[in-house]
């Protein structure tokens, strides 16, 4: 289970694959993020009239015009590779026992990461449930 992570922190730690959509001037992303902050941030943000893609629209401009995070972070000790001591741990922990699960020939592979996100999405649909 990943850390408890600031608002902030998921904004900045996310593994993001972009996927650019033909002949559009956008693309669209798919992120995971901590399901409790998503659901703390989507209040705060409707009420001021802001959709998570216009937040993450506006950081990114932000990040292009000022050329770093446009917020603090200097409260999150953050490892050399940009992640929190907790959460670097965890994706450790798991690189760790996918290693070992392709070692033994009991990982799960996809032929694509659109094969990857269709089974991520199915898994989600369930998590409503």
């Amino acid at each position: 289970m990943a850390p408890q992570l600031t608002f902030a922190a998921n904004m900045c730690i996310l593994l993001i694959e972009v996927i650019v959509m033909s002949n559009t001037r956008s693309s669209g992303m798919h992120i995971r993020v901590n399901p409790d902050i998503k659901a703390k941030a989507e209040p705060i943000l409707a009420a001021i009239g802001l959709s998570f893609s216009d937040v993450f629209n506006l950081t990114l401009n932000q990040i292009c015009l000022k050329r770093r995070i446009p917020f603090e972070l200097s409260s999150i000790q953050l490892t050399e590779n940009g992640y929190t001591p907790e959460f670097e741990a965890e994706i450790l922990r798991i690189a760790e026992e996918d290693y070992a699960a392709v070692k033994n020939g009991t990982a799960k592979l996809y032929k694509n990461t659109a094969e990857m996100f269709a089974e991520w999405d199915k898994e989600d649909a369930g998590d409503d449930d």
